[in-house]
């Protein structure tokens, strides 16, 4: 069984923060699939206890980056607002799906206002934004009336293509890893104890709106004590991630992470020769930092897959992700 699919098909349900629903759905039918009791939260989030009385969660986020339609222009492409921090420079030229309110779907290109090249000298020097970026509709559609005849209002949300792949390398490149391989990993646990007949103490969690901060805030079961977060991992200049490894995160730009919680995860490395880095992540927020913000009393750790080119077109590697797995299968017989 390639259990990758499982990613594949998660990443490719549509998700952007705000429209999350048919994401959690399939989490929720997987893990009933599995044989577990999952359950969704008041605000729509996923837990599912792997075992009675869970005292640890383990999270991750579903939601995703976009765009909403903010307006209507008068030559009938739409101005867009961003959903999370999609970086707009790495999305130039990318294929969209717009979805009305009707829940019809149509098709369009993220592009620079004036983009042809021929047309435009200062093409290559403009900063991208939402104030000089618009939508093409893959209509035939002229003036804003055509448009609105469309169905297609303020307020339709904008998916980007994902562009999912995996290659014989072990790399698996495509938006959105972040964090949908964080998803899969927490999918994995739940799958592979079910297979070895296991409990834990643990429940996992499906956030979906940490792209905007809130995410892990509320929703856990009475009596959890601590919080291991699965995220991305970071990689860039003064970071010491890869992609084959499991980064271990000391501290974000929000605080440091437990210290005796990072240090159990550290030596669990060592004691399961689990290929691993400690890091710093200068500009990071997640899950874990959201939930201490809102004053809840749990040890919070982080940890994840190293992943290039986050909030653009990223690439992990199945070891890093397996490297992942792991720890996280470490840490629960450990709890």
């Amino acid at each position: 069984m390639d259990t990758y699919q499982t990613l594949r098909e998660l990443i490719n349900i549509d998700s952007p923060t705000g429209y999350t629903a048919n994401a959690c759905q399939y989490i929720h039918d997987y893990l009933k699939g599995l044989g577990h009791a999952p359950s969704f939260t008041n605000k729509g989030a996923v837990r599912c206890a792997l075992g009675p009385n869970p005292t640890s969660a383990i999270a991750a986020h579903v939601d995703t980056l976009g765009c909403i339609v903010s307006g209507i222009n008068k030559d009938a492409t739409l101005r867009m607002s961003l959903l999370g921090g999609l970086s707009l420079t790495g999305a130039e030229g990318e294929y969209v799906r717009i979805i009305t309110h009707s829940g019809k779907i149509f098709t369009g290109t993220i592009l620079l206002d004036n983009p042809s090249t021929h047309a435009n000298r200062q093409k290559e020097s403009i900063q991208r934004n939402t104030g000089n970026m618009h939508i093409r509709i893959d209509e035939e559609v002229y003036e804003e009336k055509d448009v609105r005849e469309l169905g297609i209002n303020v307020g339709d949300i904008i998916c980007l293509d994902p562009r999912y792949q995996e290659l014989e390398s072990g790399y698996i490149k495509s938006r959105f890893l972040d964090n949908k391989a964080g998803c899969y990993v927490l999918m994995e646990l739940a799958r592979r104890l079910k297979v070895s007949g296991e409990t834990a103490a643990v429940e996992i969690f499906f956030s979906n709106y940490e792209e905007v901060g809130h995410g892990g805030t509320v929703g856990y079961s009475d009596g959890i004590e601590e919080l291991l977060v699965i995220d991305m991992g970071v990689l860039g200049d003064d970071c010491q991630g890869n992609e084959v490894s499991c980064s271990i995160c000391a501290k974000d730009s929000t605080g440091p992470y437990d210290y005796a919680f990072r240090k159990r995860l550290v030596d669990l490395c060592l004691a399961n020769d689990i290929p691993h880095k400690v890091d710093v992540y200068p500009y990071y927020g997640s899950d874990g930092s959201a939930a201490l913000r809102a004053g809840l009393d749990f040890r919070v750790g982080l940890i994840g897959m190293g992943v290039a080119a986050s909030h653009g077109t990223e690439r992990t590697h199945r070891k890093g992700i397996e490297a992942t797995i792991n720890l996280c299968l470490a840490y629960i017989k450990k709890n």
